[in-house]
């Protein structure tokens, strides 16, 4: 789905193979910190459809993508404290000149997701997270191309959506997301690990270690 992002890389199709008991009910078990029970729904859905479990490594559900979103809210990003947020805006402006909505990115998720699951209910017949795979990819695809009628203070939500869906796959797992390296474990990459020189080379040897956390797990 979703393939003009697929060819520029900016989707991943990992597997479902992956999965395991454990990552599951512990995912199951979090109560999130922003998103209220309907907003959560549709995190997770998104979220598994981005990043399904039917590719060839784990999907976004099976490294705790969501949990790590729902973190976010609530920090730095979600807020917009590292962000001038102070007017005048110009939510139509052209998108080159920045950010211009009044909105953080966490008021931004609330709102568009409302209004995301109202037009599903309206043209779809349910909420997002209550629709089939194939009608939830036809819904992010038309999220995408902007064919799903949002505000334009809210149209950087599907953008937030994926580039923050990227950073819990693949961000460290002290912020939520990655869980037990499981991004890092599927593109072989290091974690922090103090030095593999050994193995920075063009011979084509596989990296033999695991990677590290930045708390010091190992994977």
């Amino acid at each position: 789905m979703l393939k003009a992002a697929v060819a520029a890389g900016t989707m991943l199709t990992p597997l479902g193979s992956a999965r395991a008991a454990t990552p599951q009910v512990m995912f199951d078990a979090y109560e999130p910190a922003y998103f209220t029970a309907d907003e959560w729904a549709f995190v997770r859905a998104a979220c598994a459809r981005l990043i399904p479990s039917d590719g060839d490594g784990p999907g976004a559900i099976e490294a705790h993508v969501p949990i790590f979103i729902d973190k976010q809210m609530t920090a730095e990003f979600g807020t917009g404290a590292d962000w001038f947020m102070e007017g005048p805006h110009d939510p139509g402006a052209d998108p080159f000149l920045g950010f211009q909505s009044p909105l953080t990115p966490a008021q931004i998720y609330r709102e568009a997701i409302a209004a995301i699951d109202a037009w599903c209910k309206a043209e779809k017949g349910s909420r997002f997270a209550a629709l089939d795979a194939p009608t939830q990819d036809n819904v992010l695809q038309n999220l995408q191309g902007g064919k799903v009628p949002l505000s334009p203070e809210l149209r950087d939500f599907f953008a937030f959506l994926l580039q923050n869906s990227k950073e819990g796959y693949f961000a460290d797992p002290m912020y939520g997301g990655n869980f037990k390296m499981a991004g890092w474990k599927h593109i072989g990459f290091p974690g922090a690990r103090g030095a593999f020189r050994e193995w920075a080379h063009d011979k084509g040897d596989a990296y033999p270690l695991g990677p590290v956390s930045i708390s010091g797990e190992r994977g």
